[in-house]
């Protein structure tokens, strides 16, 4: 028998089902919000000094420190990516890119700063994080 519609909802309304490959804290697409139960980075572990002086310096962990998620940019129709270029025991440099669409195809001019989730070879611990954007 299918629940009564006027009965309690076991999930809220407000959280809307997490497409595929972007789960609270599981490498994926990139999604608009941080995941649930991550942990901002401290300022003392982040080296940003590589980026544009517009860009975001936000950066998180979960997953007991083997995932960050990293605040990103990407505009028209172009999609931000990461990955962890260089990892080693005092630093875990990150390249971030923004793929740009196709030629020819009509995009927007906005700025978009999602959230994109990296996965790391060993949880981050007291490695400093550098962001690097590459062209």
């Amino acid at each position: 028998m299918p629940p009564s519609p006027t009965g309690p909802s076991s999930a809220p309304s407000s959280s809307p089902t997490p497409a595929p490959g972007s789960q609270p804290g599981v490498p994926g697409a990139p999604r608009q919000e941080v995941p649930e139960g991550s942990t901002k980075l401290p300022d003392k572990q982040l080296d940003a000094s590589a980026l544009p002086a517009d860009y975001p310096r936000e950066v998180y962990t979960s997953n007991g420190g083997t995932i960050l998620n990293i605040r990103g940019q990407e505009g028209g129709c172009g999609h931000a990516t990461a990955e962890a270029a260089q990892q080693d025991g005092t630093r875990v440099t990150v390249n971030l890119t923004e793929l740009k669409g196709q030629t020819g195809q009509m995009c927007t001019m906005d700025i978009r700063h999602p959230v994109i989730s990296v996965a790391l070879s060993a949880p981050l611990g007291e490695r400093t994080v550098v962001l690097k954007q590459m062209r």
